[in-house]
C-alpha cells in the first residue's frame, strides 16, 4: 500500500503543469495595465504644462507693472484711447465659505482697443455677461474683499472676454459700483 501512494496516477500529471490560457491572459493583462499607466502619464504631462488662469493673470499684472514701471522712469503717462462699453449691474452669488449666503452687486464699464468695433460687442454681451457671472459665483468673499482680489478679478475678467473677441480686446476693466452682501 505504501507503493500505491508514492507513485502518481496517470491522470495527474497534466494537472500540475502550468495552464497555457491563464499565462496568456495575465500576460495580455500587463500589457494592457502597462499601456493604459502610460496613457495617464502623457495625460497629466500635458495637462501639468499647460497655462493655467493663474498663470495667465500673473503675467498680465507683471506686464502691466513693468509698463507702469517705464511710465515713471520717463515721466511720461501713456494714453490709451478706446471705446468705453457699460454693461449692466450684475447681482451674482459669491462661492459658498463657510458663513452665510454672501453675494456680489457689480456694475462694470469695459475699454476696448480702437480696433474694436461696438458692433461685435453688443452681438457678444450676452457672452461678455455669461462669462462675467460664472467668474464671480466661482469667487470667495475673501477672494474679492481686498484690492489684490479686485485687481485679480478685473485681470481674469479681461482675459475671459478675450478669448470671445475677434477684431479687438478689452484693454482695462473699471468697476463703478462694487458691493459684497
Amino acid at each position: 500500500m505504501a507503493e500505491e501512494e508514492a507513485k502518481p496516477e496517470a491522470g495527474d500529471e497534466g494537472s500540475s503543469g502550468k495552464n497555457p490560457l491563464l499565462l496568456i491572459i495575465t500576460l495580455v493583462n500587463a500589457v494592457l495595465m502597462g499601456v493604459i499607466a502610460f496613457l495617464q502619464w502623457q495625460s497629466h504631462q500635458t495637462l501639468k504644462n499647460q497655462e493655467s488662469i493663474k498663470d495667465v493673470v500673473t503675467a498680465e499684472m507683471k506686464k502691466m507693472k513693468e509698463a507702469e514701471d517705464q511710465e515713471a522712469e520717463t515721466g511720461e503717462a501713456k494714453e490709451q484711447d478706446g471705446i468705453n462699453f457699460s454693461l449692466d449691474p450684475f447681482t451674482a452669488n459669491l462661492a459658498q465659505g463657510d458663513g452665510p449666503r454672501r453675494y456680489l452687486r457689480l456694475k462694470v464699464v469695459l475699454r476696448f482697443s480702437k480696433t474694436s468695433s461696438e458692433e461685435e460687442f453688443r452681438s457678444r454681451k450676452a457672452q461678455i455677461r455669461d462669462t462675467v457671472i460664472t467668474i464671480i459665483n466661482s469667487k470667495r468673499p475673501t477672494d474679492v474683499l481686498k484690492l489684490e482680489g479686485k485687481d485679480n478679478l478685473k485681470e481674469e475678467l479681461k482675459a475671459a472676454i478675450n478669448t470671445y473677441l475677434i477684431d479687438g480686446s478689452v484693454i482695462d476693466v473699471y468697476y463703478t459700483q462694487f458691493q459684497v452682501n
